[in-house]
């Protein structure tokens, strides 16, 4: 048996700010000072930086506040059971247009964005826009497709990202770290990720049954860890996240002795895409 709380929580404490609801005075049709002014308008050339995030992202959380800024489209969640948490951005330099007069918040269920973008095709220029309580989607290529999405009101606090430090920092091929959890998964319902000097093993055990896979460092695996360090994970959200090695050629893994894993992807002047995950810890 594991559980996930408590050593989770001893070394991520989430802090809240004050509570950040949607501007109302944003999306009202009375407010005289923003009739007829556009909200936000923002292009991409590329769909698949949202759209393959997105499609991660939603594998842990089903709604979520979007926190867009004059630089960024930014995400930081945590998944129901309080076990993971994903922090996403997409630059403006990712866009062909980004007009964002002012910070703004929206709530979106992603289920539906996922559904809507899973429409676009890798040519489109998908356009982000709002309308007063609705997201707008313009994906535009032979045809054009236009759709609205209800924003939601929101109702949880804006989160911060907890400030960790590891020991070991694994720079890998996202297909290397792909392969090795797949191999893993056959066996167990937990992975074991342990580092020391030059070499990456990860590991699962069953009743009956075991697996090791081991990841040399060379030109593309660099190993940086303090000692010897080694922590176990649920395996059925690292299955989760290594989907995000669709976006990133290299995956960036990071962890201690039984602490967080924090598993990252990014692509330069674009986007980055992470997720910190609780340790399992036998309970015995």
């Amino acid at each position: 048996m594991f559980f996930f709380f408590p050593k989770f929580i001893s070394y991520i404490e989430i802090n809240y700010c004050s509570t950040n609801y949607i501007n109302e005075t944003l999306f009202s049709p009375d407010d005289s000072n923003h009739v007829g002014e556009q909200p936000m308008r923002m292009t991409l050339a590329e769909p698949k930086y949202l759209k393959e995030s997105i499609a991660v992202i939603s594998e842990l959380v089903a709604e979520t506040q979007f926190k867009i800024t004059t630089d960024a489209i930014q995400i930081v969640a945590m998944d129901p059971a309080n076990v993971a948490m994903v922090v996403f951005k997409l630059l403006s330099s990712t866009f062909v247009e980004y007009d964002v007069k002012q910070e703004t918040i929206i709530t979106i269920n992603l289920n539906s964005l996922k559904q809507v973008l899973r429409r676009a095709k890798p040519a489109d220029q998908l356009t982000l826009e709002q309308e007063e309580n609705k997201l707008k989607i313009i994906l535009k290529g032979t045809s054009t497709r236009t759709f609205h999405l209800p924003i939601i009101e929101a109702e949880e606090r804006e989160q911060k990202v907890p400030d960790l430090k590891f020991a070991a920092t694994v720079t890998t091929e996202s297909s290397t770290l792909n392969d090795a959890v797949e191999d893993v998964d056959i066996i167990g319902e937990s992975v074991t990720f342990a580092a020391e000097e030059g070499k990456l093993t990860i590991s699962s055990a069953g009743d009956l049954s075991k697996a090791k896979v081991e990841i040399p460092a060379d030109e593309e695996t660099k190993i940086v860890v303090e000692g010897k360090q080694k922590s176990k994970y649920s395996i059925e959200y690292l299955k989760k996240m290594i989907l995000g090695g669709k976006l990133a050629d290299k995956a960036i893994v990071k962890f201690s002795n039984d602490y967080p894993l924090r598993l990252e992807y990014a692509v330069l002047n674009k986007m980055q895409l992470a997720f910190i995950l609780a340790p399992r810890v036998d309970n015995d």
